[in-house]
């Protein structure tokens, strides 16, 4: 069987790929360009794909009668997927959920505490020759243990997160989920998100990204936020509506912001990008070499499972 690796990745999952179908790895870093989209479901049995391969409803049209059978995507997060579309023309999906979820809490307590302790200015006026010695009122920022946390979403990353933040620094937990939740640690669950974001002092947003999470966090969350709160995206961009982000920002309605992800990726924002009180990361959520060669693993598990007849292992419904 034939399979397409639509980005370069580990040495180790490319050659385990080698070894068990006929495979092409992609030399380029660039999403499937609109003909390479199409060509990957006429020429190939499986097809890896990740973020911003937009395997869309367009795409299936234009062939209704696809070869491929299996897109096996690279990343627990398939928003870029049509996945009910796939399904009708017959194309099977996967995602590699569990592998993702300590890298993606750490990334978020990495924003938390750059963002609250100031830590990107501080290295900026380091690595500027501006620093003139220690003072006691220089880049005061905020004080994170014992703090309450908010969390948008109390999936596997949601509960890694509030983990980390309950037994690491002592915070509070409140979270807002489609759903209460039974956690091994005390938790206050909000229905309402703008209540959840008026009653803690840092924001996290921890949901996948769908239609239903679109701009999720909208300028009414933002202004329900306290003045001195913080405010972290580690889920998807466009689960943030971006220029009410900024516009809260701006307007000091709170303090700061930490994101590894954007609405328009690549694309940031000149706004964000000149603000001081704004953290941001290159999307590095799972940028560890194990943990990056155990997701290209567990793409190969789901393509061994179909091309040997087998249940997925990480089957993606339609719902």
């Amino acid at each position: 069987m034939r399979l397409l690796l639509t980005r370069p990745l580990p040495i180790a999952v490319e050659n385990r790929a080698k070894a068990e179908f006929d495979t092409e790895c992609r030399s380029s870093n660039h999403p499937l360009s609109p003909e390479e989209l199409r060509w990957a479901l006429r020429d190939y049995d499986m097809v890896m794909p990740t973020l911003g391969d937009l395997f869309q409803r367009d795409v299936f049209s234009d062939v209704p009668n696809p070869r491929c059978r299996l897109l096996a995507n690279f990343g627990a997060g398939y928003n870029h997927i049509d996945v009910a579309v796939a399904h009708t023309h017959g194309v099977a999906v996967s995602n590699t959920p569990g592998s993702v979820t300590d890298a993606t809490a750490d990334i978020a307590l990495t924003l938390l505490l750059m963002t609250a302790r100031r830590a990107g200015e501080g290295e900026r006026i380091i690595r500027s020759g501006a620093w003139a010695g220690w003072n006691p009122t220089q880049l005061l920022g905020l004080h994170v243990t014992n703090r309450c946390v908010g969390i948008v979403g109390m999936g596997r990353i949601g509960e890694a997160i509030a983990r980390r933040c309950f037994f690491g620094f002592g915070q509070q937990i409140c979270y807002a989920s489609r759903r209460e939740k039974t956690l091994d640690f005390p938790a206050i669950y909000y229905e309402s998100l703008e209540d959840l974001a008026a009653n803690c002092d840092i924001l996290i947003a921890s949901v996948p990204g769908s239609a239903e999470t679109y701009h999720l966090i909208d300028a009414k969350v933002f202004s329900a936020m306290q003045p001195h709160a913080v405010f972290v995206n580690i889920s998807r961009g466009d689960v943030v509506d971006e220029r009410a982000l900024i516009s809260a920002l701006q307007r000091d309605v709170i303090a700061g912001a930490g994101l590894d992800v954007y609405e328009r990726e690549p694309d940031v924002p000149v706004e964000l990008i000149d603000m001081e009180n704004v953290t941001l990361l290159p999307h590095l959520g799972t940028a560890a070499m194990s943990v990056r060669t155990d997701m290209g693993m567990m793409v190969i598990d789901n393509c061994v499972a179909f091309a040997t007849g087998q249940d997925l292992p990480n089957s993606v419904s339609a719902d």
